[in-house]
């Protein structure tokens, strides 16, 4: 039996899509393979293969816990912190304006969605005045707060359609059953919405992982840096010594892509699938 040809559609996507996945591949490799070379390596010829790998490169950041360890660690306390403080206050928000009528309820709505028109730069000054007068300066909570402000409207938004979605037969039956509002909401709404909480988690994860200009206005001991501001911190440090730079930014991205693929296919559900269909 002879195999159908690809449709001409199906080849352009294909090919769209690889050139695109080289676009973001080539400067993660480029990275990798550098900090695997020596100085001289690197600036003679950039692009090639290194002769020998130089794991060495990483022995000397990895054995340094007051630079890159540290970092990581104020990293990971962000993240989780933001994580926790936007989760309990999204979940039950998106529900609410998801699964309840009264009155006013789109007038909320729309005025969470107001804050996806305000990015953090232009609110930067006003953050940092309100975190120095809070007394948060230099202090993770500094970070932490101001961060999950600005996550709440995309979080809520991504929430409250997936919610909506969920047939309103399951919340009759529960309540047949007698269960409540809330025991709907923890039994049986959050265990099908995995999906939409795994994509809401990556991107708080992504963009905390990567925030930069906060922590750069509200940080300013090194022992609280977190990795971004600490790698600007680091280049600083070992502006000739590029292999170090390049072996430092590698370590950085790992937590990072090692996330991602973890929830990778409930990511992919949760951007697909839309929700439980009835």
């Amino acid at each position: 039996m002879k195999k159908k040809p690809l449709p001409i559609a199906r080849i352009t996507a294909l090919v769209i899509c690889s050139v695109v996945a080289l676009f973001v591949l080539l400067p993660l490799v480029a990275v990798v393979v550098g900090s695997l070379r020596t100085n001289g390596e690197l600036i003679s010829a950039p692009f090639s293969w290194p002769q020998q790998l130089h794991w060495e490169n990483y022995g000397h950041i990895l054995s340094d816990p007051s630079t890159f360890w540290q970092y990581l660690l104020n990293s990971i306390i962000v993240l989780i912190e933001t994580l926790a403080l936007l989760l309990v206050v999204s979940c039950p928000a998106a529900f609410v304006l998801a699964r309840m009528v009264f009155p006013g309820r789109e007038i909320i709505f729309n005025t969470y969605l107001l804050g996806l028109l305000f990015p953090i730069t232009l609110a930067i000054l006003p953050i940092y005045i309100m975190i120095r007068s809070l007394g948060l300066l230099d202090s993770l909570n500094g970070v932490v707060f101001p961060q999950t402000a600005f996550f709440l409207p995309t979080t809520i938004l991504i929430l409250r359609n997936f919610f909506r979605a969920i047939p309103r037969e399951l919340e009759d039956a529960a309540a047949i059953d007698g269960a409540s509002s809330m025991h709907f909401f923890w039994l049986i709404l959050l265990p099908l919405s995995r999906p939409a909480l795994a994509v809401v988690t990556m991107l708080a994860t992504v963009t905390s992982w990567n925030n930069f200009l906060l922590p750069l206005v509200a940080l300013t001991n090194q022992s609280n840096l977190t990795i971004p501001v600490g790698a600007l911190q680091f280049q600083g440090q070992y502006a000739s010594d590029w292999v170090s730079v390049l072996a430092f930014l590698t370590l950085a991205m790992i937590p990072a892509i090692a996330v991602y693929l973890l929830a990778e296919r409930q990511i992919v559900a949760g951007l697909t699938a839309g929700a439980v269909k009835g």
